[in-house]
């Protein structure tokens, strides 16, 4: 036989008529390596597409804002005032505005800390739980989950109340403080944590199922190993558990950080409307300097720099993941 005779029986198969078909043919290698890096992008380009075609229209109209002199003169003309970096000249040489910022900060990091400190414990609880206990402390997550931030809102300024508030009768009942008739947030230390509080309470249920998810995939075997090697529960924690979970406290820490950091409607609707300067969060002072003042360029300008913020920690999170994936 031939080399061109044999070439041919490679390239052709016999079906059963008797009749040659061709074999089916590869793809050359440098197509399906374009198929296989081309196919994640693919995937995404739909959702990409919608959430541009949300975000990109009012991101651009805040940015231009905030080059703007937009006041209430200029809304009824609805055109506004080129002015350049005076807005952000301005925000920058406002004392007020550093110690939002700085406020803000402080704010974001203990409610981040607290949220994933007790999360992590109740999770590590529902691992250790029974069935039924499991299930009715789930349940009750789940339940605090689902209420909306207005109710829970509502609920604390009752606890709370001068008046009526449990949380005041409580204290007083327990000889711990006499505060009958006790404003909590005459002193700002004490009225932000009752918001504290509030956020905290509602985002635990989040952390608590997503880690606790996390740990029914935790191999037993390794933590089986430590134990048989002497080690004790908190070891076993930090040098198996957390670890294993590194990935799954990445997303939650950064997730945190980004709602916690533009917290709004829990500051503004628990004092009623009007929170003085010491309660000013960004997202409280961005709203006041627009809504309150009309000053609507300044407000952009605190909200595009709320969003660099947001951005830069949101990249912090990306090429985290990104070692992560590479170190797996």
């Amino acid at each position: 036989m031939t080399r061109e005779a044999a070439g041919t029986d490679l390239l052709t198969a016999v079906n059963g008529s008797g009749l040659a078909a061709p074999l089916p043919r590869r793809r050359p290698a440098f197509r399906r390596r374009a198929l296989h890096w081309a196919a994640p992008y693919t995937l995404l380009a739909p959702a990409a597409v919608v959430i541009a075609g949300v975000l990109a229209y009012p991101l651009y109209k805040l940015v231009a804002l905030s080059f703007q002199k937009y006041g209430l003169f200029e809304l009824v003309r609805h055109e506004g005032v080129y002015i350049g970096l005076a807005n952000y000249s301005h925000i920058f040489h406002d004392a007020l505005f550093w110690r939002v910022v700085a406020r803000t900060v402080v704010f974001a990091v203990v409610n981040v800390t607290l949220t994933m400190v007790f999360g992590t414990l109740i999770a590590l609880l529902l691992e250790r739980l029974g069935k039924t206990m499991r299930v009715l402390l789930t349940t009750g997550l789940v339940c605090v989950w689902a209420i909306p931030v207005v109710v829970s809102v509502a609920v604390f300024q009752w606890m709370v109340d001068f008046q009526f508030g449990v949380v005041n009768w409580l204290l007083t009942q327990l000889h711990i403080v006499d505060y009958q008739h006790h404003n909590w947030f005459t002193n700002p230390m004490q009225g932000f944590a009752v918001i504290t509080a509030l956020i905290v309470w509602g985002a635990i249920p989040f952390v608590a199922i997503t880690l606790y998810a996390g740990l029914a995939q935790l191999p037993r075997e390794l933590v089986e190993a430590a134990e048989v090697d002497g080690a004790n529960a908190w070891r076993v924690f930090w040098n198996i558990t957390v670890p294993v979970l590194k990935p799954i406290f990445v997303i939650l820490t950064s997730l945190s950080i980004i709602w916690d950091f533009q917290v709004f409607i829990q500051v503004w609707l628990m004092l009623g409307t009007t929170p003085s300067e010491d309660y000013y969060l960004m997202s409280v002072y961005s709203f006041v300097q627009s809504f309150k003042i009309s000053e609507y360029g300044l407000g952009s300008a605190i909200a595009v720099v709320m969003v660099l913020i947001m951005m830069s920690v949101t990249f912090v999170y990306v090429r985290e993941m990104i070692r992560i994936g590479e170190t797996d």
